[in-house]
Order: C-alpha cells, then sequence, then structure tokens
C-alpha cells in the first residue's frame, strides 16, 4: 500500500481485504475534505462492487476454515482481540484527530468518545466471550439439552459518519468476539480513520480475512446488502435507508440489526431544576453538534413554567461556544458537509414557516468564512405536529413545546414514530422512572443521557429492529442449536 502525507494530506491506494493491502478495481478517487476548513484533506479509492466480492469471499473463506477464527476458542481469539485493543489504543489520538479533521467532530468529543470506545469495547466483549457458549438445559420431559450458540458467519457491517468510530466497534466488537469475520463498509464522508483500524488488525496478529474494510458508495452497500455470501447485516442509518435494507434482509431471510433514526423527547417535570445539570443537558441535546441519532431534540416544557425552561434554553444555547473543533473549548463545530447543512437550514426555514417562535440562532455564526457552521437553535411554542417537532433534523436544532400535564406530555412524546432515546427532567428519582416506564423508546435517562457499554442500545418503532451494546449484542451474532442427549447415556 501506497502512504503519502503531503501538506496534511493523507492519502491511500488500497483496501485492507484478505489481511493485506488489496488494489481496487476501480481506478476512480474518493476526495475527502474538511468539514471546517472545506479544503481536501486527503484522498482514498472508490470501493466496487468487486472489492465487496474480494473482501466477502475472504471473509468467507476465514469463517468456514475448520482451524480457522470461528473454531477457535474464546481464549484464543480473547488473547488475539486484546492485543487489538492495545494497538487501536495506542492509535486512538490519531483516530480523534482524523475524525475531527473529517467531519468536524468537537475535539472533546473525538478525544473522550472515538479514540477510548474502540479500545473498550473490543476489551470488553473479548472478556464477555469467556462467559461460555454452551449451557445443558433440563427438559420438561426427562431429558437434557445442551444449547450451543455458534456465530453466525459473515457480517456486513455498514456504519454512518457522525460517530464513525464508537458505531463501527458495536459491531465489530461483539461480532469478532463471537467468531464472526466481517466486511466492514465505512462512509464516504469518514474513512481516512479507517485505515488505522486495519493497521490494528495487522500488527494485533488479527488472522487474515477475519476483518476486511471496503468504502464505497450507496451501490457497493447494497452490493454487501444482498451478497450470497453474507449471512447476518450490521447497520446504523437512516430510516428510509434501513427500510430498503430491512426489505431486502427479509426477502432473503437474513439478520439484520438496525439502529436508525430518532426524534426523542426531553420531558422536563414541574419540579426539574435544570440550571443544575447544564452539563447533563448539553449531553443530552447538543452532543456531536446535534448530528447523534438518540438526541433529545424535542423539549417538553409545563406549561406553568413554560417561559421559565424557554429562557433557560434561551441563555443555555446562546453560551455555548463554536468554533475550530479542534479548540479542547469547542463545543458546537461545523455540520459534516454542505449537504447537512443545507438539510438543517432547511428545517430552520420550515420552522419559521410554520409559525414557531425563533428564540436562539436560525442563521450562521459570524466570523466563520470558512466551515458548515450553522448557530445552536432554539424553537418556541411549537406544535407538536409541527415538522420540526415530528422529522430527524439531525443538527443543532431544539424544539420547546409546551404540556399542560404528565399524561400529556407523556402522549407527545410517544406520538412520534421514533423511539430510541430520551429523558426526564426531575428531582424525584421514583417519580422519573414512573414516568420513563411509560415512554415508548429503547432506551431513556433521567436528569442525562448516556450510552453504557454494558447496557443493550437500540430503537422501536421506525428507529431500528435489534440492540447494540451489552451481552444482547453478542447474543445477535450468535445462532443457537439444541442437541437433545440421548436420556439413557446421561
Amino acid at each position: 500500500m501506497t502512504i503519502t502525507n503531503v501538506q496534511d494530506q493523507i492519502t491511500y491506494d488500497s483496501f485492507y481485504v484478505g489481511g493485506e493491502w488489496r488494489k481496487p478495481s476501480n481506478p476512480e478517487i474518493h476526495s475527502v475534505f474538511s468539514a471546517s476548513t472545506e479544503q481536501q484533506i486527503g484522498a482514498v479509492p472508490v470501493g466496487s462492487k468487486g472489492d465487496i466480492d474480494a473482501a466477502v469471499a475472504a471473509a468467507r473463506r476465514a469463517f468456514d476454515d475448520p482451524q480457522g477464527w470461528s473454531n477457535w476458542t474464546a481464549e484464543q481469539r480473547g488473547e488475539v482481540l486484546q492485543r487489538f485493543a492495545q494497538e487501536l489504543d495506542a492509535r486512538g489520538e490519531e483516530i480523534a484527530r482524523r475524525v475531527t479533521g473529517q467531519n468536524g467532530m468537537p475535539w472533546a468529543t473525538s478525544s473522550s468518545i472515538e479514540a477510548v470506545f474502540p479500545g473498550l469495547l473490543v476489551r470488553y466483549y473479548s472478556e464477555l466471550a469467556l462467559t461460555g457458549t454452551e449451557e445443558y438445559r433440563p427438559g420438561m420431559l426427562g431429558g437434557v439439552t445442551l444449547i450451543r450458540r455458534d456465530p453466525v458467519g459473515v457480517v456486513g457491517a455498514i456504519v454512518p459518519w457522525n460517530v464513525p468510530m464508537a458505531l463501527t466497534f458495536m459491531k465489530l466488537a461483539p461480532s469478532l468476539a463471537a467468531g464472526c469475520t466481517v466486511v466492514l463498509k465505512p462512509a464516504p464522508e469518514t474513512v481516512l480513520e479507517q485505515y488505522l483500524v486495519a493497521e490494528a488488525a495487522i500488527a494485533a496478529g488479527l488472522p487474515a480475512g477475519v476483518l476486511n474494510i471496503v468504502h464505497g458508495d450507496r451501490e457497493v452497500g447494497a452490493h454487501l446488502v444482498s451478497h450470497p455470501d453474507v449471512n447476518k447485516i450490521a447497520f446504523t442509518g437512516s430510516t428510509a435507508a434501513g427500510r430498503i435494507i430491512a426489505a431486502e434482509c427479509g426477502r432473503l431471510l437474513r439478520p439484520v440489526s438496525l439502529e436508525l433514526g430518532g426524534k426523542s423527547a426531553a420531558i422536563v417535570l414541574d419540579d426539574a431544576k435544570l440550571e443544575d445539570n447544564l452539563e447533563q443537558l448539553f449531553g443530552a441535546t447538543m452532543f456531536n453538534s446535534g448530528q447523534t441519532c438518540w438526541l433529545n431534540s424535542r423539549i417538553l416544557a409545563p406549561r406553568s413554567r413554560y417561559d421559565e425552561v424557554l429562557e433557560i434554553f434561551e441563555s443555555f444555547v446562546g453560551n455555548l461556544v463554536v468554533g475550530d473543533p479542534f479548540d479542547p473549548a469547542t463545543q458546537i463545530g461545523p455540520m459534516t458537509s454542505e449537504r447537512q447543512r443545507e438539510r438543517v437550514e432547511g428545517y430552520i426555514a420550515k420552522g419559521r414557516s410554520e409559525g414557531a417562535k425563533l428564540v436562539a440562532g436560525g442563521g450562521r455564526p459570524s466570523g466563520f468564512e470558512r466551515g458548515f457552521y450553522v448557530q445552536p437553535t432554539v424553537f418556541g411554542h411549537v406544535d407538536p405536529h409541527s415538522t420540526i417537532a415530528r422529522e430527524e433534523i439531525f443538527g443543532p436544532v431544539l424544539s420547546v413545546i409546551p404540556y399542560g400535564d404528565v399524561e400529556e406530555a407523556i402522549a407527545i412524546s410517544n406520538s412520534s414514530e421514533f423511539g430510541l432515546g430520551g429523558s426526564v427532567w426531575t428531582t424525584d428519582q421514583e417519580r422519573g422512572k414512573a414516568v420513563a416506564r411509560r415512554i415508548e423508546s429503547g432506551t431513556i435517562g433521567i436528569n442525562h443521557y448516556v450510552n453504557e457499554p454494558n447496557a443493550p442500545f437500540g430503537g422501536i418503532k421506525a428507529s431500528g429492529l435489534g440492540r447494540e451494546l451489552g451481552p444482547e449484542a453478542m447474543a445477535s451474532y450468535q445462532q443457537v442449536k439444541s442437541i437433545y442427549l440421548d436420556p439413557k447415556m446421561l
């Protein structure tokens, strides 16, 4: 593989396939740009169907090998995965630098999430795999059944650009620990950091074909989804794309995990003290410049305190630091691309035209001649049936919606087609739990929101199928077999 780094531009000419660097079958080159400077910062080859075919073939060989990865013990795999985690940690700072350089993720986030989660998750799942894959279960008819959990096979993993490394390893870590082999397709907007993943895999001694990385457009992803030698698809992205993938996997009777869009609600109860939880409020509503699927972009405030809550959010958003994503003080960076900024600005215009009151932001911040920046924005007096209250914006835009009593707040929250995240803000934990139990969502926090690595994460309704993180994720990369033992030989 040829790597060049000239004037801060990083250029690669190969894919990681079958344990080695493979030249692409397509001569086309993809230019990588910075979201904060709009300048080109790298170039990589563009994947094709032929490259996917080669990657799947390598993964298939590695999985089917009688002496290969899928037939290793959990201890043997764990030894290699622990080295993989160490190699990822050693590259953590550079991983964070490349992610921030591409998608504009604030350094405070990339250095604490993108640099850390890969190694953390690989260690967690390699240790979880040691708990065993066999169980003897006494039967109800007098016999005993041996329950086996075997790796599902070749996994096609497709990840987006917003939190690329964390989302990559929410798939890679459990699938590799389970004994699967993987073909990974990153998003075109964030590809440079994935070459560091390949380097870490090589340094750790991950066997050839266990991990393969090919990036490309939607057509390349679609070919991976429908490939006859792939046994499972794991996808994070839009609900629209998820529906297409689900339909294809349904046709093929192929297991699929889908982590899709969201329009989560933060329910502010009448006893809440938001001013005591501003850091947690930021994490729940504006994390990663608003470009996160589970963010609580609908703020439900009691009418008895509505003006006060609206003022708190106006002040809160107005004090956020918008700036160079590499500045550790920056809280809000640019949108990942010009197209994404146009999307967000389109929703802001829609909010205005539909009668919501613009309370803060709404434009582009001053002092940024380059970069895809949008001001953190708050709309007040938002109709819960309006466009900005129902559709996923994927930017730093909040809609503050009034409610009468808790029953109305729960009804508004549950009226969404999505069900991914959410939060309840209160000084009474028991009251918060009572409300949280009634929210139709896969996850919800009380006075904060955070994805715990050992707890299942995922959505219901239009937010997806299946769960990532926790033991539940490992189970989704396994297939269960029952062996009914001979009672006479017990």
